[in-house]
């Protein structure tokens, strides 16, 4: 499947995370869980806001079955400064986040 950004954005600023998590939600989850490979053409937008892409792939790079979401994730036609944020979000999105609690503080609680 191949996600048009700037089409689901209606322009070149990709910004809303309302509009990044109906993407994720209605499309992309919906797609890993079949085992698809989901393709962001991310033609046309000059510039995406960090809280844009976590909105639409952090949740998407934790996917563990059938297969892992980032194997099935496949970003193209970024302008450096968006592939520069897609490359900290999947970093990020990567890494253990058990010790931090829903609201974004740390949790209380010492890790081993």
């Amino acid at each position: 499947m191949t996600i048009k950004v700037e089409k689901e954005v209606g322009g070149s600023f990709a910004e809303s995370k309302e509009q990044a998590k109906q993407v994720r939600m209605q499309k992309i989850l919906p797609a890993l869980n079949r085992g698809e490979e989901v393709i962001l053409d991310f033609a046309g937008i000059t510039f995406a806001t960090q809280s844009f892409i976590h909105a639409l792939i952090a949740e998407a790079v934790r996917v563990e079955e059938p297969q892992p979401g980032l194997d099935l994730l496949v970003f193209r036609n970024c302008a450096a400064e968006v592939k520069s944020i897609i490359e900290v979000v999947v970093s990020y999105a990567q890494d253990d986040w058990s010790d931090i609690v829903p609201d974004g503080e740390a949790s209380a609680q010492p890790t081993t």
